[in-house]
């Protein structure tokens, strides 16, 4: 028998490869959903044409990447080779001088407007409204967008006739479920028109084999005998009969009917008919087994065994008149309430745990639908009308939905009117474009989609605020999106098509399309490649699309949505009822602009606002199997929901691409299983603490973080209406702040309610938290309501499923941790454990009787870890032999301050070491109380100078005023921040401090906050400079062109659209003559800026998202919205990639510590959890997990990291360009500016003339060296004048290191009373201060108190006229500089302390 050619993959649209020599594919659209499957059994071979041409199907932004680079960085040399065999958690060998760099073809395509037949003019976009066309069977808007494409003639002739085969496939479906003449002869026509007509197209066997079975239907011989010698004259004769045939797209038959037709092509003689029938069979039979199986399984579903009574849990007492959000949570965890008490899920077999699980993620909206359904039918049966006669939101919902979707149907058939009708408006364009989109979903879901995700985006916003259109519809956009996915993706999994396609073997981790590639990805070629060329193809929808999609849904919405009011007419006292419309649309004034935006009704305000509306948690819950491993970028964690492993903001693409392009490359593997580690780690809820919680919460009492159900204020009193209009004001800002705690008080307890009811849900299983990563490579866990990294009360419920009895050491620590969540953790361990020991009977009081004994647990730090600790050693106290008792407690071990530890070593800070103890020492030392000492001693010194501002503060600094500012300093809290934290404790301290001392508080905690940074300088003098070179080598990489941009800078030059002027004339910006050279480099570096790229010692790339996005107006039915459309070419945003460099690279060595930690504890056995730097394992594991802590860390810091660093930017951005400013006022300045007077060339030109240069100098042939030398220009003069050193002005950093003081103090005095932003980092989210001009407004230092003296009584009015008349006074002359092209070249790196980190192996305290 002639066996079969591999065929070509067809892959799922993010998930295929294409290596050099392979055809070129693109993704196959999946079949119809509503029209027969496609005929091809498996993926068909097109050609065996070889082509290079990139896809069309993006926007092509600016091209990054680096070339090939020499090893010499001798740390690497000297670095063994690692094995295959080599454990998971050992650091796997990179070299810094290759690293891997992206290149993306992507390309980018002139747009076009939308054609009268309502085709849009964007390639990806056209390619989206075919894909969904084929979903839902609009074959002939499928073929109108083909039509459209060929036209424009931009898709390479593989891709195009792919898309061809997916509509034809299609056809010829259609054609054989219902067999007409006419439908056939469109077939013919199609491939007539759209792909004979003249241009070439390597047609291949799917092709020919498809239009063979359309043949082969017609019901006239002589017709059909012409076709089929038609469409065989395409393939080489003596191959023809096979390439068809290894399609598997014709029976055996219709072969043999071909190869009479033409009997000069010859059936392969070694073609067995009885096995060939014989595999169609087994397929056919295949496929009827599965769809009987999944038939059966949907008809016999039974529930899980039950009790039949109900649980004696009591229930959680639901805050009163909320809104839905509360319903939708028990709706949602409902499944569990018939489960006995006691049962559970984990002791089913794997496949119902699955099965299990996969019906909680899909519960979502089937569960909204069936709750409305049944309330709504309940209300009836008692004889009310849902709309009047209930106060809640929820029993209005299923009217919403009913409404919304008649009108949802109305859409639809207007959607097919539009497209019908050959003269077409605005509102038919539209309906064009977003027509397919929502005809993929059914009007019911679509309906309960768009009510869900609208309330969940106003409840979160706040109601009464309202929420913008633009920020509204991409809510609902975003989530029929997803919604749609699933429908595709389950129907895909449950009802399988005709097509039976055999994939073929790929690395499922490769999501992007690699070109020049002669390795697949994964492979060992594929890891030793340093510069991958991609192709991003992307299946999310556009934004345009999207902006469309949403504003359809929300004008439905709008239209239909209605709530019934009764009110008393003020007149006649009688009751009106009157039918208003919940949500109204109208425009705001923000910031200046008018803004469209979406109003609640004030009645729904009232429902929403009691309480925030969860979206779509069934998606996001606690899994009760464990997670899947992961094995792409978005597959892994939850079954059936497609969860990303990147946490991304906003569509970066960047992040995306380079994290893809790793994992393809095996990069990823250790994050992988190191996340993987974290989410098989079983959790149980820890049922006494839930007993103890749910009686508080039913009491309605506040008790330790549990917010009171009525909190009760003392309001002030009304002011009399002849006093004072301030004193009415005041009053009125008092009132204002009771309402707000009230509402925050409000909030908290809601949220509660949803973390209570998902823990009484699971209080009797075995649960799991999958994981993923930020882009700094931070895990964390995906469920957002209840997980092991929320507050102190979710942490007290936390348990490890798995046992494991104390022991010694078990026992031992177990009592530590009951002092360290206590709040006694600076002490020694052995005072802990003695802690311990004297409050046993306290400890016994706090189990036995919680809320009515001395309650001394309440007095802890962090309460109800307390008292989960209290139940724990208590028991093993009960105990004969308290070392055997089996304990699921978690253990923690918290770094001190750990960013500053990671500081420490780098730096070789050995007095810096000592206070974060990673030196060794006999008690832990505590860093805030050092920097707090340094702060006292440098006031008392002021203090003997007479200065006042020492007087105010005397004696009252202490540890809790530093802390704050201590912790974020090292995570780039700006001066600002600092300031306002210091202000926050100081005020809270000490409230008259500014009536006694006479000095406004605000400029006293200026006074400390100075102290505390030079404090901070002082103890950590290494790591202070590292974050200096940090900031200064990020600086120049945003102020970079690469080669590629340099070259695309040229290309765009040389061209007839440049800049607009001729050879002889200078340079200039088409539009602004006028502009300075300064502004022009500027403008340069907007379109061609770098953003910060660098590799962890996990081999993760990070790459700094902060981008400065563009916009484009979107016509929707509503209104024109202006919409964020994020590219990978927008220009970086400057100053938070500087300031955000320092602390995300420290962020990346933690997580890279904890990676690397939970892969050796796994090895080892150990259960492990962690909350960034505190690692949790159980007590009788905790020396065990210790070791591997310090381990970690030593083997991180063992390595050259910062050499590594450097090395790694000299090989990324080598051949690059920077832009540096020297000063003007220089010998070397005047120099350059005498040269520049005499060329007149510009700074378009100048930067020409330099690359030129640069290539000229490194060329190997000698003469091109000497052209290079000979020429001058700005670069060469300053080469001239700083041979022995930099001369070049370096970053203004002073808000972005380590105890730096900048004399912006002005600006916060004259921001003291207006000032709204946060000024601090949260540890957990991106490290970047949003304070507007932070960097480099004053580059002046305050080394004294001076500057503060001089602004205790300046006004803000004042202070902005000094400062106006000063600038006059000079002319208005601020700039001291000039810039300059240079090569791309980085500091020295700071020299390091004598601290050695292998040290800590012997700290006890490192960790603790």
């Amino acid at each position: 028998m002639l066996p079969r050619t591999a065929s070509a993959t067809r892959t799922p649209h993010l998930n295929r490869l294409v290596s050099a020599g392979s055809r070129r594919v693109l993704p196959r659209c999946p079949p119809s959903l509503g029209v027969r499957g496609s005929l091809a059994a498996t993926p068909r071979l097109l050609s065996t044409i070889t082509t290079q041409q990139p896809s069309p199907l993006k926007r092509q932004p600016a091209p990054r990447a680096t070339v090939g680079f020499e090893r010499h960085l001798a740390t690497v040399l000297d670095e063994p080779t690692q094995t295959a065999t080599a454990p998971l958690y050992e650091l796997r060998s990179f070299s810094p001088q290759a690293p891997l760099t992206v290149r993306d073809h992507t390309k980018v395509y002139a747009k076009q407007r939308v054609n009268y037949h309502g085709i849009p003019g964007d390639v990806n976009e056209m390619y989206l409204v075919f894909e969904a066309c084929l979903q839902v069977g609009r074959l002939e808007r499928a073929a109108q967008v083909l039509k459209r494409l060929a036209n424009l003639d931009v898709m390479p002739p593989a891709d195009y006739l792919d898309l061809f085969n997916q509509y034809l496939d299609a056809k010829v479906s259609q054609l054989l479920q219902e067999p007409d003449v006419d439908k056939a002869d469109d077939i013919h026509k199609a491939f007539e028109t759209m792909v004979s007509d003249g241009r070439e197209f390597p047609v291949g066997g799917e092709t020919v084999a498809l239009l063979l079975k359309a043949s082969l239907t017609s019901t006239d011989a002589e017709t059909m005998q012409r076709y089929v010698t038609r469409y065989l004259s395409l393939l080489p004769t003596q191959t023809a009969l096979e390439t068809v045939f290894n399609t598997e797209i014709l029976t055996y038959e219709e072969l043999t009917k071909v190869a009479e037709l033409c009997p000069k092509y010859n059936m392969p003689d070694n073609v067995d008919p009885e096995t060939f029938a014989q595999q169609q069979q087994q397929q056919q039979e295949q496929q009827q087994q599965q769809e009987t199986a999944v038939d059966q399984s949907e008809a016999t579903a039974e529930p899980l065994v039950t009790s039949g009574k109900p649980s004696a849990v009591p229930q959680v007492l639901g805050t009163p008149q909320k809104g839905f959000g509360l319903q939708f949570v028990k709706r949602t965890v409902s499944m569990f309430k018939d489960i006995p008490d006691g049962f559970d899920i984990s002791t089913l077999p794997i496949s119902q745990q699955r099965e299990i699980q996969s019906k909680l993620e899909r519960d979502c909206v089937d569960a909204s639908l069936a709750r409305w359904r049944e309330e709504n039918e309940s209300l009836q049966k008692m004889g009310l009308n849902t709309s009047l006669d209930t106060p809640s939101l929820n029993s209005r919902l299923y009217q919403w939905q009913k409404d919304l979707e008649s009108r949802l149907r109305e859409m639809l058939v207007e959607v097919e009117k539009s497209e019908m009708v050959s003269k077409k408006n605005k509102d038919d364009l539209d309906r064009c474009i977003y027509g397919p989109f929502i005809r993929q979903s059914n009007p019911e879901r679509l309906a309960a989609v768009t009510i869900i995700s609208t309330l969940s985006s106003l409840a979160m916003g706040g109601a009464h605020k309202g929420s913008t259109i633009a920020s509204l519809i991409t809510h609902i956009a975003k989530f029929a999106e997803e919604d749609i996915r699933v429908q595709k993706a389950e129907a895909l999994i449950n009802k399988h098509n005709l097509r039976k396609t055999k994939s073929k073997q790929h690395n499922p981790r490769s999501v992007l399309r690699f070109k020049n590639s002669t390795a697949s990805a994964g492979s060992s070629d594929m890891a030793d490649s340093n510069t991958l060329d991609v192709v991003m193809e992307d299946e999310a929808w556009t934004t345009t699309i999207r902006t469309k999609v949403g504003a359809a849904l929300l004008s439905a919405l709008l239209d239909t949505a209605k709530i019934t009011l009764v009110r008393e007419d003020p007149s006649t006292k009688t009751l009106v009822t009157q039918n208003q419309p919940a949500f109204s649309h109208v425009m705001q004034l923000r910031k200046g602009k008018k803004v469209g935006t979406i109003i609640p009704n004030k009645a729904v305000v009232e429902l929403l606002v009691r309480e925030p509306v969860p979206d779509f948690l069934a998606r996001h819950l606690p899994m009760v199997t464990p997670p899947d491993p992961w094995v792409s970028f978005e597959r892994g964690a939850y079954l059936e929901t497609k969860t990303p492993v990147l946490r991304l903001k906003n569509g970066e693409r960047e992040q995306k691409l380079y994290t893809e392009a790793a994992i393809a490359r095996g990069d990823m593997d250790q994050v992988f299983k190191g996340l993987d580690v974290l989410g098989k780690t079983g959790w149980k809820i820890n049922s006494p603490v839930f007993k103890v919680m749910l009686d508080v919460w039913n009491s309605g009492k506040q008790i330790a973080n549990i917010p009171p159900l009525n909190p009760i204020f003392d309001l002030p009193p009304e002011p009399a209406s002849t006093e004072d209009p301030t004193v009415k004001r005041a009053w009125l800002k008092e009132l204002k702040v009771i309402e707000n705690e009230r509402s925050g008080l409000h909030s908290q307890r809601c949220f509660m309610n949803f973390q209570l009811e998902i823990a009484r849900a699971y209080r009797d299983q075995t649960f799991y938290f999958p994981h993923n990563v930020d882009f700094r490579g931070r895990a964390y866990p995906i469920p957002p309501y209840l997980n092991h990294m929320g507050a102190d009360h979710v942490r007290g419920l936390m348990l490890f499923a798995k046992g494991k009895p104390l022991g010694e050491s078990g026992l031992r620590w177990l009592k530590v941790h009951l002092a360290n969540v206590y709040g006694f953790d600076k002490a020694s361990l052995q005072e802990r454990q003695d802690f311990a020991d004297e409050n046993i009977e306290n400890i016994r009081d706090s189990v036995k009787n919680p809320l009515n004994g001395s309650q001394w647990w309440l007095q802890a730090e962090d309460p109800w870890q307390c008292l989960a600790t209290c139940f724990e050693l208590a028991a093993a106290l009960e105990l004969e032999d308290p070392t055997k008792y089996v304990s699921h407690l978690p253990i923690h071990q918290d770094g001190t301050c750990n960013g500053l530890q990671h500081y420490a070593a780098l730096g070789g800070d050995t007095w810096g070491a000592q206070q974060v103890n990673l030196v060794p020492g006999d008690r832990p030392a505590d860093v805030y109380s050092a920097v707090a000492k340094l702060v006292i001693k440098g006031i008392e010194d002021d203090l003997a100078k007479g200065n006042e501002f020492a007087k105010a503060m005397d004696g009252k600094i202490t540890r809790k005023v530093v802390k704050q500012t201590v912790m974020t300093n090292v995570y780039g809290v700006t001066f600002v921040g600092a300031k306002k934290q210091v202000l926050k404790q100081i005020e809270a301290a000490y409230p008259n401090i500014g009536a006694e001392s006479g000095i406004e508080p605000a400029l006293i905690a200026s006074y400390v906050t100075q102290h505390i940074f030079r404090a901070m300088s002082t103890m950590f003098k290494g790591a202070h400079d590292i974050q200096n070179w940090l900031g200064e080598i990020g600086g120049r990489v945003c102020r970079a062109l690469t080669p590629e941009q340099l070259d695309e800078f040229e290309r765009s030059e040389r061209s007839p659209y440049g800049d607009g002027t001729t050879s002889g004339e200078n340079m200039t910006l088409a539009g602004n003559p006028k502009k300075s050279s300064a502004h022009k480099n500027d403008e340069i570096l907007n379109n061609f800026q770098s953003t910060i790229i660098w590799t962890t010692p996990l081999r993760m790339p990070v790459v700094q998202p902060y981008r400065k996005h563009g916009t484009k107006t979107v016509s929707t039915c509503m209104q024109d919205l202006v919409m964020t459309i994020p590219e990978r070419s927008d220009p970086v945003n400057r100053r938070k990639q500087l300031q955000a460099f320092p602390p995300n690279f420290i962020h990346s060595l933690d997580a890279s510590h904890m990676i690397l930690s939970a892969l050796h504890c796994d090895e080892l056995g150990l259960n492990f959890a962690a909350v960034h730097d505190s690692f949790w394992t159980h007590a009788s594991d905790v020396d065990s997990m210790n070791a591997v802590i310090r381990d970690a860390f030593i083997r991180i810091h063992s390595e050259d990291v910062i050499g590594r660093l450097a090395a790694e930017f000299q090989a990324r951005y080598k051949n690059s360009l920077y832009l540096a400013k020297i000063e003007s006022g220089t010998k070397m300045a005047q120099e350059i500016q005498r040269w520049r007077v005499k060329n007149k060339l510009g700074p378009r030109k100048e930067l020409l003339l330099e690359k030129e240069r640069q290539e000229l100098l490194r060329s190997s042939n000698p003469e091109d060296v000497e052209r290079g030398k000979k020429i001058i220009s700005p670069a060469s003069l300053y080469e001239q004048y700083s041979s022995a050193q930099d001369l070049t002005i370096p970053e203004d950093l002073k808000e972005v290191t380590i105890g730096n003081v900048t004399g912006v103090e002005e600006k916060k005095v004259r921001r003291e009373r207006g000032m709204d932003e946060e000024g601090e980092v949260d540890g957990n989210e991106e490290a970047v201060e949003h304070e507007d001009g932070m960097l480099g407004d004053e580059p002046r230092e305050m080394d004294d108190n001076s500057g503060l003296d001089a602004l205790r009584n300046t006004n803000h009015f004042a202070l902005s006229q000094s400062r106006a008349k000063a600038s006059i006074a000079a002319g208005g002359k601020q700039k001291h500089h000039i810039d300059i092209w240079l090569p791309l070249t980085f500091p020295p790196i700071p020299e390091k302390g004598d601290f050695d980190v292998r040290s800590l192996k012997d700290s006890t305290y490192f960790f603790s």
